[in-house]
């Protein structure tokens, strides 16, 4: 089947769904999301979104604490557009039915949380299911929206592109997709496609994210041609909750701003010794930090402290987290909740301008799955959520601008041929590969890594990835060998990444390079050749 459309958004968090609301008023609108609806990284977002929206705070502050947080790579135009930009896009959300939590102590009209690097409250939220909260204000703005189909449970396998004389890729057409229920693949043609995937914490043994973050619009963007960006730098979220029945739950650094103390398993507190800031300090440096404690201790964890709380405070303010360690028998009133690092957010993706345009023309891409410049080698808290606001309305002013004078491909597309590609009777091929890839990069390409652990790493992948090449081309599609295929493919790109910064600099430490050097403030871009 054919699906025609103006806009195919793949995706479905805060970027992908902000945006089809803007587009809808040009034309047509498909949502492409392969599980339910609601399922994405916003869902899932704890703490919330950092604008300056207090008189105590300012834009030079919020602007400098991004870059000191980004660790000199961030780009300080889009920094500074971002940040002043935040304003209005707040507003937008409230208007379309997001219910921050508001402040009981006038004249604040927002209750602000503070989170890792910040040096102001500036976090807005909704309790501690902030992404939620969106999600649905979002999801019910879109359903009003007759121009717009969600096609759920459905996924993107590659993008249909366009090359010159050189075989050079020109333009994106749209993409082929996978229907997950009834195994058929349609082909979505489109006058712009928007990737909005969000990230690719699956390429790790421990995560918080959910289990569709595969890294699936970078891989698809990747193999089409376009360029991306600082795949090295991977953000390990300092606080996820360590308890062997728990499916990485994630610790919202929000507790830290309400004055949570990190200390070891002993008692003692050991931030002090890694930063002024201390148990508040950035992620990068925290997350640093008690990998080296639990490695010095050969501790399995650490705690983080937040019982000088009482007990009304915390099941007001973090109703979520409270109820979840209640779950597995931790009462975070009385007793420090065990903690360890997990991979959390990727900060580089693929390269986009000021715009969200990538470099295929009628190619887009905001949100985690883009390299904006915002985040540089470390991402400010709460930055994110921002991040796919601004850009997904750059993204629609962009389009306005062109969309009258766009029409929609005729170049003849070839439907999907699956050849004589059989039903496969050995998916524990793709179960184990799948293993081993999330245990390769978790091991040899973690939170400390050395030349010597990222060559051993490369090998492993591309070992894996011939596999999963003559296994893809002898099967029929599915899910799972299309997320096999993405997260090693962003594995690879993680680690040849890795292997070019011969530095330490924000989210990548090599003990072979432990100092920053000058001769890298520079993007780690690759393309496909």
């Amino acid at each position: 089947m054919e699906i025609k459309t103006d806009f195919l958004i793949i995706g479905s968090g805060i970027a992908g769904l902000s945006l089809a609301i803007k587009v809808a008023q040009l034309g047509s609108v498909a949502i492409v999301t392969k599980k339910e609806k609601s399922e994405s990284n916003t869902n899932y977002a704890q703490g919330g979104i950092a604008a300056v929206t207090d008189k105590t705070d300012s834009f030079e502050e919020h602007i400098g604490d991004t870059l000191v947080c980004g660790a000199g790579l961030c780009n300080k135009d889009v920094v500074e557009f971002v940040v002043r930009e935040a304003p209005p896009r707040i507003q937008e959300l409230i208007e379309w039915g997001v219910n921050f939590t508001k402040s009981e102590a006038p004249p604040h009209l927002y209750d602000l949380g503070q989170e890792g690097g910040h040096h102001r409250r500036r976090v807005l939220h909704a309790k501690d299911l902030t992404g939620r909260e969106i999600e649905r204000a979002l999801h019910e703005k879109v359903a009003a929206l007759m121009n717009v189909q969600i096609y759920e449970n459905h996924i993107g396998i590659d993008l249909i592109i366009q090359k010159d004389a050189d075989g050079k890729t020109i333009n994106c057409l749209g993409a082929y997709v996978l229907d997950i229920n009834h195994g058929e693949i349609h082909t979505c043609r489109a006058k712009y496609t928007i990737l909005s995937t969000g990230g690719a914490g699956k390429v790790y043994l421990i995560t918080t994210n959910p289990d569709i973050a595969t890294g699936d619009g970078i891989a698809m963007a990747y193999r089409a041609g376009a360029k991306v960006a600082n795949m090295e730098f991977i953000q390990f979220h300092p606080t996820c909750l360590f308890h062997p029945e728990a499916k990485a739950f994630l610790i919202s650094e929000a507790v830290r701003g309400e004055g949570g103390i990190l200390k070891l398993k002993n008692g003692e507190t050991f931030m002090e010794k890694y930063h002024p800031m201390k148990s508040l300090a950035p992620r990068d440096v925290v997350a640093k930090a008690i990998d080296t404690e639990i490695k010095r201790s050969g501790d399995e964890h650490v705690l983080l402290d937040i019982t000088h709380h009482t007990h009304d405070f915390l099941m007001d303010r973090f109703p979520n987290i409270y109820h979840k360690c209640l779950e597995y028998g931790i009462d975070m009133a009385v007793q420090p909740i065990p903690i360890a690092p997990a991979a959390h957010y990727i900060c580089g993706g693929v390269a986009v301008d000021h715009f969200g345009k990538t470099s295929i023309d009628n190619l887009f891409a905001c949100g985690e799955v883009s390299c904006t410049g915002l985040h540089g080698a470390n991402r400010l808290a709460s930055n994110s959520l921002l991040e796919a606001l601004v850009y997904s309305h750059r993204v629609y002013t962009r389009i306005a601008k062109s969309f009258r004078q766009t029409e929609l491909s005729d170049l003849p597309i070839l439907p999907w041929d699956a050849g004589d590609t059989s039903e496969s009777d050995d998916s524990i091929v793709v179960t184990n590969n799948w293993d081993e890839i999330r245990r390769c990069m978790w091991n040899y390409v973690g939170i400390v890594r050395s030349d010597k652990r990222l060559a051993r790493a490369l090998r492993r992948i591309e070992m894996i990835q011939r596999e999963i090449h003559e296994y893809y081309w002898n099967y029929k599609v599915t899910k799972d060998l299309i997320e096999l295929r993405n997260i090693t493919t962003v594995a690879k790109l993680i680690v040849q990444s890795a292997l070019a910064r011969k530095e330490s600099r924000g989210l990548h430490f090599t003990i072979d390079y432990p100092d920053s050097k000058d001769a890298f403030l520079k993007d780690t871009i690759l393309v496909k050749k």
